[in-house]
């Protein structure tokens, strides 16, 4: 199950894990992502996205329809 948001395309950065003596090591930043359930209104269809938190904050701001077209997804 890969950690990566479907509509943004967002995926785990890696970086240091830094010790207070400066050593440092090998990490990932993983995103926070949810599953999600979605009704298309136009559609009249639920759909279900694998998408990261900041994605569904910008859903809640202006709507499934235009985010989906925005970042250009096609539905089934």
């Amino acid at each position: 199950m890969s950690k990566i948001c479907e509509l943004t395309g967002k995926k785990a950065m890696i970086g240091n894990r830094v010790s207070h003596a400066n050593n440092k090591k090998k990490r990932r930043f993983n995103i926070n992502l949810c599953k999600k359930r979605f009704f298309l209104t136009k559609e009249k269809k639920w759909i279900t996205l694998k998408i990261c938190t900041s994605t569904v904050k910008l859903i809640n701001k202006i709507g499934i329809e235009k985010v989906l077209k925005r970042f250009k997804y096609k539905i089934n």
